[in-house]
C-alpha cells in the first residue's frame, strides 16, 4: 500500500471502540437480532462483541434488566483493525500487535511485543523479536532477523520520504534504530544500537551513532551472525 492509499483508508474509516461486554440478568427471551454487534449466549448470561458505543446503546435501554456487567474495552476510537491472524502462515506469538494491511510471509516469526503497522511487508522466515516495531510501509526481506527493541521506522509523513527497505539476510541488532529513506544492502549487518541514517550498500557491518560501515560482513565469525532455520515457522 502506497502513503495515499492508507492516509486515505484511515481518514474514511469509521473510528470505533471494540469491546468485549459481559452481562448478567434478567435476559430470558431478549431479541438480539437487527443489532449492529455480536451476541451469544443463553438465559441470563450473554457476552456482547463490537463497538462500545452500540452495545453501551443497548445496556442503557434495558437497564432495569440487567443485573452487573463486565467490559473488555480493547482501543478507543481506532481507526484500523488488527490483522485476522487465521490467514497468516507463520508463527505469531501472543502479545505481538498487527494491524490490518501488513503482509506477513509464510514461515515467519513474530515474538512478544513486537509492533507491526499497516502496510509494512515482513518476508519469509524473517524473525521480528521482542518489542521490535515496524513502521508504516516498511519492508523487511527474506530471512532476516530485527532484533528485541530495534526500531524500523514508518513514513506516512511527510509523504515525500520513501519508506526503509531492509533486503534479504540482513540481521539488524537489538534496540537498533533504521531511520526513513534508508535502504540496508543484501547480507548487512547492523550493531545493537546503532542508528543508520543513510543507506548502507550489500554485505557490511554498521556501528555508531550515526552508523558507520566498520567491516565487511565477511571478515565477521559466521556463529557471531547466523540466524537459525530451525527457529522459523511453526515446526522450527
Amino acid at each position: 500500500m502506497d502513503y495515499k492509499q492508507i492516509a486515505d483508508l484511515i481518514a474514511r474509516s469509521r473510528k470505533t471502540t471494540p469491546s468485549v461486554v459481559y452481562v448478567d440478568g434478567d435476559l430470558e427471551g431478549v431479541d438480539f437480532r437487527g443489532r449492529t454487534f455480536q451476541a451469544f449466549g443463553q438465559g441470563s448470561f450473554w457476552v456482547l462483541i463490537g463497538d462500545y458505543d452500540a452495545v453501551e446503546a443497548w445496556l442503557k435501554a434495558n437497564r432495569r434488566r440487567v443485573r452487573r456487567i463486565h467490559a473488555d474495552v480493547r482501543a478507543r476510537l481506532s481507526a484500523l483493525p488488527m490483522l485476522d491472524l487465521r490467514r497468516v502462515d507463520a508463527r505469531v506469538e501472543l502479545g505481538a500487535i498487527i494491524r490490518a494491511g501488513a503482509r506477513i510471509g509464510k514461515d515467519c516469526v513474530i515474538m512478544m511485543g513486537a509492533v507491526i503497522n499497516i502496510g509494512a511487508v515482513v518476508g519469509g522466515r524473517t524473525m521480528i523479536d521482542m518489542n521490535a516495531v515496524l513502521g508504516a510501509r516498511a519492508v523487511v526481506g527474506r530471512n532476516c532477523h530485527i532484533g528485541a527493541g530495534a526500531v524500523i521506522a514508518g513514513v506516512l509523513e511527510p509523504p515525500s520520504r520513501k519508506p526503509v527497505v531492509i533486503r534479504d539476510n540482513v540481521l539488524v541488532g537489538a534496540n537498533a534504530v533504521v531511520l526513513e529513506g534508508v535502504t540496508v544492502g543484501r547480507g548487512s549487518v547492523v550493531a545493537a544500537g546503532a542508528v543508520v541514517t543513510r543507506s548502507l550498500p550489500a554485505g557490511v557491518v554498521a556501528a555508531g551513532i550515526p552508523a558507520q560501515v566498520i567491516k565487511k560482513a565477511a571478515d565477521v565469525a559466521k556463529d557471531k551472525i547466523a540466524m537459525l532455520s530451525r527457529l522459523r515457522g511453526r515446526r522450527g
